[in-house]
């Protein structure tokens, strides 16, 4: 299986990072002086937040790393009861090294409910003597205030037009392809200073084409989008809804897709994928229901959502 650039091209050191300077600073100091806080890390995705979360735990621990560095999964973490226990059972163990301390990472920390986050602050006062949590999140406001108190808070921002470049030219050198100038300017625009975005739009332009110009880009992206929705479809039908539920909210928040264009897509690709005339037909039905819906004002995320069980109902019904 061919290697996601995303991983391979995954800065090691906070030296690495680009376009956070200020940030990657101060977290030096950190490190020298051996006095770690809990950290907020806030702002859009893609930017380097986990990037240098981890460069940060890889300074502290080295190699031992893997045994210290515990990251969550956004997907199943958000919830009190995951709070009181996963989260907690980490927190209480012992680092396994000789620095005084674990880290624990959250992604998109801002999705705990307020419950969950009245419990997680009562567990990092209860175990601030062997764990540093990193949260992640895109929006501080989401969080609560006796958390944010007892952060650490550095705003990621989106790299700018020039960072974007170095960062292209360097894959670009190291690949081996060829891109032009109008090629270049639609993965900036595109990526909107989301450089995981963009390092996997390049690497689809890339399996098209190695002579990457404007067009091979667009047809990259027609598959991308695609993808996402085909693999959308699939894991419903698998009933997989709480998965699919993250991937929804994915689409819609962090990559920006209009909800009526995500309908589309899902029309056109029930049209494409196979399945027997029977259900092709009551999917039909129900998407256009939920169009109808979704043009009268209602909230068009619940209805997205309602789709996607609609589609594990079918599933778990074959």
């Amino acid at each position: 299986m061919q290697e996601l650039w995303t991983e391979r091209y995954r800065p090691e050191e906070l030296n690495g990072v680009l376009g956070q300077q200020n940030v990657i600073e101060k977290l030096k100091v950190y490190i020298n002086e051996e006095s770690v806080p809990h950290l907020l890390f806030s702002g859009p995705p893609g930017v380097g937040k986990t990037t240098t979360a981890l460069a940060f735990a890889k300074e502290i621990y080295e190699d031992g790393v893997g045994a210290n560095f515990i990251e969550l999964n956004k997907s199943r973490e958000r919830g009190i009861d995951a709070i009181r226990g996963r989260v907690k059972e980490e927190a209480r163990s012992r680092t396994l090294s000789d620095k005084d301390i674990k880290i624990i990472y959250m992604d998109q920390a801002d999705e705990l409910t307020d419950e969950a986050q009245a419990a997680f602050r009562r567990t990092m006062e209860n175990f601030s003597k062997n764990v540093r949590f990193i949260l992640s999140c895109k929006s501080s406001s989401k969080i609560i205030d006796p958390i944010k108190s007892r952060c650490a808070t550095f705003r990621f921002r989106p790299l700018g037009k020039e960072m974007i470049r170095r960062w292209i030219e360097n894959i670009q050198k190291n690949e081996g392809f060829d891109i032009d100038e109008n090629a270049v300017n639609v993965l900036i625009r595109v990526s909107e200073g989301n450089l995981r975005k963009l390092t996997n739009l390049l690497q689809i332009a890339y399996n098209i084409d190695t002579d990457i110009n404007e067009e091979v880009i667009k047809t990259a992206l027609k598959q991308t989008k695609n993808a996402d929705i085909r693999g959308l479809i699939l894991r419903a039908q698998r009933g997989r809804f709480e998965e699919v539920r993250e991937e929804l909210f994915d689409l819609l928040i962090e990559e920006g897709y209009p909800a009526e264009n995500i309908l589309k897509m899902i029309k056109e690709e029930i049209y494409n994928l196979p399945m027997d005339e029977e259900r092709r037909k009551r999917i039909i039905s129900e998407l256009g229901k939920i169009d109808f819906d979704m043009t009268r004002g209602s909230k068009e995320q619940i209805h997205l959502q309602r789709l996607m069980a609609f589609l594990s109902f079918l599933g778990e019904r074959r």
